[in-house]
């Protein structure tokens, strides 16, 4: 059975109510009833006290030693008693019971409390005084000795009834366990409330989730708090919104890859079935082999780049830093387009401000760069044009510039060159060989080490790469 969030709460919640009202009424009890008596016994004390102090006192004086002081001391002994519901009784030396308020003003028979208890005189506080056939009940005792005259006359035994004060404890427990049932009603509702405040957005989210991972990114998640669900339903919103912007792109990398493998593909099958059908003379075949060669050589290409990218996506990527000379790499990387630039009567300009500038970068992925941003500025010359190549210190960094004066690149796509696959609707018309992958690689490597490359561009002016990199100390 599926257990829902509010099937959990309600659950602790009765958890914790019966928990309470056990220990209340078990431990809260006898914690209360021990109190009671504890309290029970400062007060006897106390009143003992003062009886002894101001009636027993004169009572033991000649001058009041006699049955009407005797009947006097009795009368205010019983209201004491009526007051504090307390049996009083005026002991003498010997432990005999000369006064007892539930009894005549002297008592009938004589009772030596010493002959049932030798010991109980001698103690202040007893919780459990019981005398067969004199008390019905189990008591709470406090004997407090009279002195007069310096020594002890006799003793003042307060009795109260335990089964009273257990009674009080019930008492005072009903009213706390009624004021924990009304405390229990009100926790319903802020119960309520706080599963307002909580699942029910909570739900929203989940619904939305669902909503979302089954590819439903307009479903609207609208929560109106400030608090933390708010931050949460930001953060799924915006989650959707980055996997519908994956799930375009993988469209449009599908799309993309597609074209860009099927031209090819194409053009190896068709040549390839031409020189098996015998289309193609023997003396044309080596131009197309040719071909088919280079359309091969673009898929290899095309794979290579999407490695490298997957590479940069797993944050695999380990650069192997070393300290070399980027002019000499940048001659060496122009060196390799000499054939193309001989068909097209482009020349190279390189300029340095030093004859050997030396950086501390990955060699092979730096020559990749510049092998790509080359390419590209090619790709994009006219025909009997220059390209510039430099390289120039400013402060602790080299600056290495790439710069074409050809068809350059329309202002609203200078912000979508780095997307991959992403091709200028002028280079489409121009050049189909590209993958679009270039710059991308290009970017994901000079990212890797932590430096920047930017691009300024004009229509019908030319292009300049530029990108940083640190000087070797």
């Amino acid at each position: 059975m599926k257990r829902t969030l509010l099937i959990k709460l309600l659950l602790c919640y009765f958890i914790v109510a019966i928990s309470m009202f056990t220990l209340l009424n078990t431990y809260g009890v006898n914690r209360l009833k021990h109190s009671l008596v504890e309290r029970q016994k400062t007060v006897l004390h106390n009143e003992a006290s003062t009886i002894a102090s101001e009636y027993m006192t004169n009572y033991y004086s000649n001058s009041y030693n006699s049955a009407q002081s005797v009947r006097d001391v009795l009368t205010q002994l019983k209201t004491i008693d009526t007051f504090l519901n307390t049996r009083i009784w005026i002991v003498n030396q010997s432990g005999t019971i000369t006064m007892d308020t539930r009894s005549s003003y002297t008592t009938d028979s004589k009772i030596n409390l010493n002959e049932l208890d030798s010991k109980f005189l001698s103690k202040t506080f007893s919780d459990q005084t019981y005398f067969k056939g004199i008390l019905t009940e189990p008591m709470v005792s406090v004997v407090y000795p009279i002195s007069y005259r310096y020594e002890i006359r006799g003793y003042i035994v307060m009795l109260t009834s335990l089964s009273s004060i257990k009674h009080d404890s019930i008492y005072y427990m009903d009213i706390i366990n009624i004021c924990f049932l009304i405390f229990l009603v009100l926790m319903i509702f802020v119960f309520m409330y706080i599963y307002y405040l909580t699942v029910r957005p909570l739900k929203k989210v989940i619904k939305a989730a669902i909503e979302y991972s089954s590819g439903n990114f307009d479903y609207p998640l609208n929560i109106h708090t400030t608090d933390e669900y708010k931050e949460l339903s930001d953060a799924v919103r915006y989650i959707s919104s980055e996997l519908n912007s994956l799930d375009d792109y993988q469209k449009k990398f599908v799309a993309n890859i597609s074209h860009d493998f099927r031209s090819p593909l194409t053009s190896i099958k068709g040549y390839i079935e031409a020189l098996q059908d015998g289309t193609i003379p023997y003396e044309m075949q080596g131009k197309y082999l040719d071909i088919v060669l280079f359309e091969t050589e673009r898929l290899t290409k095309l794979t290579t780049n999407l490695l490298a990218l997957n590479t940069f996506d797993n944050n695999g990527t380990i650069l192997e830093i070393s300290s070399f000379d980027i002019n000499r790499i940048i001659k060496h990387t122009a060196e390799t387009f000499e054939g193309i630039c001989t068909k097209k009567k482009i020349s190279f300009k390189l300029v340095f401000s030093n004859r050997e500038q030396f950086v501390d970068a990955d060699l092979g992925k730096i020559q990749q760069v510049l092998y790509n941003l080359i390419d590209n500025a090619i790709k994009f010359s006219h025909q009997n044009s220059t390209i510039k190549v430099s390289t120039e210190v400013k402060g602790d960094k080299v600056f290495t510039a790439v710069k074409d004066y050809g068809i350059g690149i329309p202002k609203d796509s200078l912000k979508k060159i780095w997307e991959r696959f992403y091709k200028t609707d002028v280079s489409r018309g121009k050049d189909k060989k590209g993958t679009g992958l270039g710059l991308s690689i290009t970017k994901e490597i000079i990212n890797a080490h932590n430096e920047n490359i930017n691009v300024i561009s004009t229509e019908n002016v030319g292009t300049e790469f530029i990108f940083t990199l640190p000087k070797s100390k």
